[in-house]
């Protein structure tokens, strides 16, 4: 069977090039006669794909040197917990901005460990907008303020820096990479790679150097940023070949150009999409066109009865996994930088035709 055009949401599709040259290597990478996930992590081999993983994602983001970047387990969930246990120091409170399902879901498990201060939610809206910058709340006590860089499950995503006299965090799990950022603007970047760099399983959490060494004694060592960064992120055995492909489609973004060509590529597949939902008179978008998700593009049918022969036809044409989230239904194309513009051509010609036919 011929390779479909995968929108799920994560874990999503990787670049081809990227699939293809980790086949080449392997049964044999570089001619060691091993394959990566055999080898020590401690090993020579192993030691410099970690080094050109961290050089090539350093240089990529232009991310400061007064930045360390860890490589950790556990998925952003984990970091929504670890977050405040980590760099809240004698701070007791921490705000939160919600805007939608994975914002709530940080919120809830940041609770256990701070006051949580809900600084601004869009929950009124049903999760279709960015709360207005003016309306937020901020208490001056709290340690930092966190959001949600891009919501996968409402389609909703922030495109500018909140201006705040606070450490900044943000969840990129699903945009992360997709366009130029400035890493500066904030004190902690954190996000799973399997939506849009590689593989489940590595969580990649960019820290600034003043917002380290602050976890209480009884947070465990590999969840203790300062000592996984002063080991390498290896104070335990870290997944080898997940690194491995993360740094693959690290190099494969260089090689296209970079972030910057990056984000043209995203808008170009993101704005053909919403206008081919725009102009239709089956499907539709709830989201405030101001905070559209480049990433995940959620739609509705107008008769919901269909939504199973779409799903059905949508898979024949080679078409996989546009089935929205449980939650609210529907569709949802998830276009990460490893789905083509022709996959998306594809979707938008499907849509059409099945528009035409019923």
């Amino acid at each position: 069977m011929s390779r479909v055009y995968n929108f799920s949401a994560g874990p999503s599709a990787l670049p081809e090039a990227v699939l293809k040259k980790a086949q080449q290597e392997m049964l044999d990478w570089q001619g060691t006669g091993m394959s990566v996930m055999e080898m020590s992590h401690r090993g020579k081999h192993f030691m410099s794909i970690a080094e050109t993983l961290l050089a090539d994602l350093r240089e990529l983001m232009a991310i400061p040197d007064n930045y360390k970047i860890a490589l950790l387990q556990g998925g952003a969930t984990a970091q929504f917990s670890l977050i405040p246990q980590n760099i809240l120091g004698d701070k007791s409170k921490a705000a939160y901005i919600n805007t939608g399902a994975w914002s709530k879901k940080a919120i809830k498990e940041a609770g256990a460990f701070c006051d949580v201060q809900l600084a601004a939610s869009a929950e009124d809206s049903k999760f279709t907008t960015i709360p207005e910058r003016s309306s937020w709340a901020l208490d001056a006590d709290c340690g930092y303020l966190h959001y949600t860089a891009n919501e996968t499950i409402h389609g909703v995503e922030f495109f500018d820096i909140p201006e705040v006299d606070m450490p900044l965090v943000s969840d990129m799990s699903s945009n992360i990479l997709s366009r130029p950022v400035d890493v500066s603007r904030f004190g902690l970047i954190y996000a799973g790679t399997q939506k849009n760099m590689g593989p489940a399983g590595v969580t990649i959490v960019i820290v600034r150097d003043d917002l380290l060494g602050k976890a209480k004694n009884s947070v465990p060592s590999v969840f203790n940023y300062q000592q996984q960064i002063d080991n390498d992120s290896m104070l335990n055995t870290p997944a080898t070949y997940n690194w491995y492909l993360v740094g693959l489609v690290l190099q494969w973004l260089k090689e296209l150009g970079g972030l910057a060509e990056m984000e043209q590529r995203n808008i170009r597949k993101a704005e053909k999409l919403y206008q081919t939902i725009d102009a239709s008179a089956l499907y539709s978008n709830p989201v405030d066109k101001a905070y559209r998700s480049r990433m995940n593009v959620p739609f509705i049918l107008a008769d919901s009865q269909l939504d199973a022969a779409f799903l059905e036809a949508a898979a024949a044409n080679g078409l996989s996994t546009l089935k929205g989230h449980r939650s609210v239904g529907g569709m949802r194309a998830s276009i990460y930088n490893a789905m083509p513009e022709a996959g998306v051509d594809a979707l938008i010609d499907f849509m059409t035709e099945f528009e035409r036919t019923h």
